[in-house]
């Protein structure tokens, strides 16, 4: 039995070291590569330069998300789509949408300010008033003053949701900003301006009305 027992693990030695020795260091074939191996290109990263240099390798890559697709954490998709120029259906019905986030807490309001700030002030200015950097009352490198959102009753009077078609797709002289914010922070940005206009209007009524007959 000790002579059988010592064979036994003898043999299991020499097969242990001859599969040891006949590892693999490079890997076979792979079916699919790019199921395997990331291209690592970023989403809308990657120019119709570097996509026709892809296609000619054979390799088709639009790397745009596919339409219907929404990650992970985002709120549900806005059900408008970009109106075709010269159109403005959509533009017109996105008024009837609201937001959908709740009232937003004390973090979430600095949050929403700071994207504000970050995002919005260099045109429309940190006050609203259409006076940011890029205008500079009209003193710098942007000629026309951006959209008064304080201040201006057309800005006021706008719904919600037209003001989201507007940051998501672009209007007029203003370009799309939904590759700067996802859905819920647009919402939020919206959510400040929308709390500045109703404190800007809160101390307007609040103001003493002036008398026109008192005397100079």
């Amino acid at each position: 039995m000790k002579k059988l027992s010592i064979i036994s693990l003898i043999a299991v030695a020499i097969l242990v070291v001859i599969s040891c020795s006949d590892i693999k260091r490079k890997p076979g074939r792979v079916y699919m590569p790019d199921m395997a191996y990331s291209r690592a290109y970023e989403t809308y990263s990657v120019t119709e330069e570097e996509k026709a240099e892809l296609e000619k390798k054979g390799i088709h890559y639009s790397n745009t998300p596919v339409s219907g697709t929404m990650k992970r954490g985002e709120l549900f998709p806005f059900p408008l789509a970009k109106d075709n120029d010269g159109d403005s259906t959509n533009y017109v019905a996105s008024k009837q949408i609201t937001n959908p986030l709740p009232a937003l807490d004390t973090l979430q309001s600095v949050e929403a300010e700071r994207l504000f700030l970050v995002n919005c002030a260099i045109c429309h200015g940190p006050k609203l008033d259409g006076n940011g950097p890029l205008y500079r009352g009209g003193d710098g490198p942007y000629p026309a003053k951006p959209a008064q959102l304080v201040g201006d009753a057309k800005y006021h009077a706008m719904p919600e949701g037209q003001m989201f078609y507007s940051v998501t797709y672009g209007k007029n002289k203003m370009g799309s900003y939904a590759s700067q914010l996802n859905s819920k922070q647009r919402w939020m940005v919206i959510n400040y301006i929308k709390s500045k206009q109703a404190a800007a209007k809160s101390e307007s009524a609040a103001a003493p009305a002036t008398d026109s007959t008192a005397k100079k």
